[in-house]
């Protein structure tokens, strides 16, 4: 069962998002509980694969957006680099950091799973 205790030990930030959620802590662990299955994750990975850089930077914008929102800084902090690095179309393989974004990914997803 994922707690705020985990999430803190995952490294977000919790209190920030407890705070964006009005101190609703049912409402933030619901929300953070449905990242893992966030379609964006795949459409990113998708992107990448095709080198579509366009359609890359909208899912890595949506998720930056998402997770921060939630204050899931391991997380944020990936896809916020990832994010700006298309912005400007960068070239290059991106394939490490998509790894360390879905490796967060899977992690936050056996935290909720427990």
């Amino acid at each position: 069962m994922l707690t705020i205790e985990k999430l803190n030990d995952f490294g977000a930030d919790t209190a920030e998002g407890l705070g964006r959620c009005y101190g609703n802590e049912a409402l933030y662990l619901r929300l953070v509980g449905m990242i893992p299955a966030e379609a964006n994750f795949d459409k990113l990975q998708g992107a990448l694969q095709s080198g579509d850089l366009d359609g890359a930077f909208e899912a890595a914008h949506a998720l930056k957006g998402v997770l921060g929102n939630l204050s899931l800084t391991p997380m944020y902090q990936v896809c916020s680099e990832m994010t700006e690095l298309l912005r400007v179309r960068t070239e290059m393989d991106y394939t490490p950091l998509l790894n360390e974004l879905l490796t967060k990914r899977e992690s936050l997803a056996a935290l909720c799973a427990d």
